[in-house]
């Protein structure tokens, strides 16, 4: 294909696959799209291991990078972890009833509290930490750097420019593109309520061409429900000139999620991808759960404010769950596509097919226009 986005990364589809697993991101770039590995929750020494083994790995082909760069954020660094002062009462023991009356085993005291200080650290999103992430990337040859949180600071814009490196970010609403625009991002992920983890409430369909219309002659990436041709070709014929999947990359051998999750995720609808903030604290579209349908029951308590939420799940649920593997539990963000994910496959025949698809969607419509 020819396009912007193929022209200015040297690719052949403009595929882009947002993924935290390192061979997700090698197998897409290898199959002619662009591979961009998710940082968040990395420690210096994880991104310095991962971009090393992708560096020996991708065969020279071009990859990029999603950090988190807040505008606000908590700091907890310093601060010595206990459950019991950082969790509300009534929170903790919401989480810790539920699963000990769903017969799910507790940790070991010691392991629980290695595991949630960890997560402390983890969750400590900082302008500090992002920028120890960006520094340590920029050894590597990346091509791309994209803030999942807002628009980036003038400053990296600026130093990502010196070294050809591309900036992006993503936005869920124009005002938000413009911002990015404006912030000198070379390009913008425009990212529908579909989508799979953090997100909005306005459907890709209404959001892309507003969007591109924003931003015009900027560059529009459509995200947010796609994983086939079909849906490709919905994302140019609107304007976009490429599309940012993450969820349909689940579905595959190379995929980071356990064998239950996966399987939980092939017998799944696309009702079945909910809108909650019970894992993060923010509207994060997940894997529907008796985790999640619980905090919308009657008499449930308010969910915590991010990142106290997302350490309460993980720290006090998730790793129980997953133990225990009990799989009416097992969540995970996942978007509404996961109706159509119903079989394991690899990430090239993904590409494959989806260029297939593309192509037979062109063929269709050019039949039906003349």
């Amino acid at each position: 294909m020819k396009n912007a986005m193929c022209e200015m990364f040297g690719i052949e589809v403009p595929i882009f696959a947002f993924s935290h697993c390192r061979d997700v991101v090698v197998e897409v770039s290898k199959a002619g799209g662009f591979g961009v590995l998710g940082m968040a929750r990395m420690s210096p020494e994880r991104v310095r291991e991962e971009l090393r083994w992708i560096d020996a790995h991708i065969e020279g082909r071009p990859y990029g990078i999603d950090v988190l760069m807040p505008t606000t954020y908590q700091d907890f660094g310093g601060h010595k972890f206990d459950a019991e002062q950082l969790f509300p009462r009534r929170q903790l023991e919401f989480v810790r009833t539920m699963l000990d009356e769903a017969g799910v085993p507790p940790l070991p005291p010691d392991e629980a509290h290695a595991i949630e200080t960890a997560l402390v650290s983890q969750f400590n999103f900082t302008p500090q930490e992002s920028a120890e992430m960006i520094e340590i990337a920029m050894e590597h040859p990346i091509k791309l750097i994209v803030n999942a949180l807002g628009s980036p600071p003038p400053s990296l814009v600026e130093r990502a420019h010196a070294r050809g490196i591309k900036v992006a970010a993503l936005a869920g609403a124009p005002k938000h593109a413009l911002r990015h625009k404006q912030a000198g991002c070379d390009f913008v992920i425009a990212v529908g309520t579909e989508a799979g983890g953090h997100t909005g409430h306005v459907t890709s369909m209404v959001l892309w061409p507003r969007i591109v219309d924003a931003v015009a002659p900027l560059p529009v990436l459509g995200g947010g429900g796609v994983g086939r041709g079909r849906q490709m070709a919905a994302a140019l014929a609107l304007g976009c000139e490429g599309v940012w999947c993450g969820s349909v990359w689940l579905k595959t051998a190379q995929s980071e999620v356990t064998p239950e999750i996966k399987a939980k995720m092939f017998e799944a609808g696309s009702e079945d991808a909910v809108l909650t903030r019970s894992v993060t604290g923010k509207p994060c579209r997940t894997l529907r759960s008796r985790f999640t349908d619980a905090w919308d029951e009657p008499g449930a308590p308010e969910t915590l404010p991010a990142p106290l939420q997302a350490i309460l799940w993980w720290g006090q649920g998730r790793t129980r769950v997953e133990r225990a593997r009990v799989k009416d539990f097992l969540t995970y963000p996942v978007g509404q596509i996961v109706g159509d994910m119903t079989e394991e496959t690899s990430v090239r025949q993904v590409v494959y097919e989806m260029m297939s698809e593309l192509v037979e969607a062109k063929d269709r419509l050019n039949g039906v226009v003349g």
